[in-house]
């Protein structure tokens, strides 16, 4: 596979993750934990077919399972602070605080070694945080105080997100058919915490099926295995830097939609964040060439 090749199929994960906010909100009235459950199931039989036809079980043997607790551990944190998130706060808001972690994986990697945290590094986090501020305040129109904890959800989302992708780079490479595994881990996991902490709710509507399925087959499925080739066999910086049209792609799919409206606050917070990442992804630019 070329390089080109391969940075095309991670943006394939882009363009779905775009679509996580939109599909989250039409799977109402389930609950975050039992969606998690739905989902991963459903991207762990994508990948185990996958892997069976391409004949990537055996590679399974190999994996530490000390990957298979890293990565079911971001996998599973990451979905359930987002869909938790947005079933208690605005869908556009809590979407876009969520999406900081572009810019949160930016920032974090110039503290590893070798790496180095340059001042655009600084700048586009503040501009980036500016963004999600002004979502929280609601462009000093109003404050919603209940909507708080998910805007606090929301953020712990893209932290879990940035710091899985981030301390994943320590882990070596794995074969791409691991995602599956985590993917299934992550199901039995949600599933199990759901018999304890939720009340079972299943979609009311053919839409809300949909949803559910919608979630499985790609933003919460697909995506992973079209990601984990482009971050390994493409082109890293040019997918890191893609990857933060998400909140605007996911913004413009709530609107037109009719779940969000468009309104100046939210399009310039989304310009901000959006701005930020790629201030804060040209500085990582700069810092590979001068190496």
């Amino acid at each position: 596979m070329t390089r080109s090749k391969a940075t095309g199929i991670g943006f394939v994960a882009v363009l779905l993750w775009a679509l996580l906010a939109l599909f989250t909100v039409g799977s109402a009235p389930v609950p975050p934990l039992q969606l998690s459950a739905i989902c991963f199931a459903i991207g762990a039989g994508i990948g185990l077919i996958w892997a069976a036809r391409t004949g990537g079980l055996k590679q399974l043997r190999h994996v530490s399972w000390k990957v298979y607790a890293f990565g079911t551990f971001g996998l599973f944190g990451y979905h359930f602070f987002y869909f938790t998130a947005l079933r208690i706060a605005p869908a556009a808001e809590a979407g876009l605080i969520a999406y900081l972690w572009p810019l949160l994986i930016v920032l974090m990697s110039g503290l590893l070694p070798g790496e180095h945290l340059r001042k655009g590094h600084v700048i586009g986090g503040l501009i980036g945080f500016a963004g999600a501020a002004l979502i929280v305040a609601k462009g000093g129109v109003g404050f919603q105080t209940s909507a708080l904890p998910g805007y606090a959800l929301a953020f712990l989302c893209a932290l879990t997100w940035a710091s899985y992708s981030v301390l994943s780079r320590r882990l070596g490479d794995t074969p791409t058919a691991s995602v599956a595994v985590f993917c299934a881990l992550t199901a039995v996991l949600a599933f199990g915490a759901h018999l304890f902490m939720e009340e079972t709710q299943w979609p009311t509507s053919a839409i809300g099926w949909l949803s559910c399925i919608a979630l499985g087959l790609g933003p919460v499925g697909l995506a992973f295995y079209v990601w984990d080739i482009g971050v390994k066999q493409g082109d890293i910086q040019l997918l890191g830097v893609a990857s933060y049209a998400a909140p605007l792609l996911s913004t413009i799919a709530l609107i037109l939609a009719g779940v969000a409206t468009a309104n100046w606050p939210l399009l310039l917070a989304a310009a901000l964040i959006a701005g930020g990442a790629a201030l804060a992804a040209r500085a990582s630019a700069a810092a590979s060439d001068s190496n």
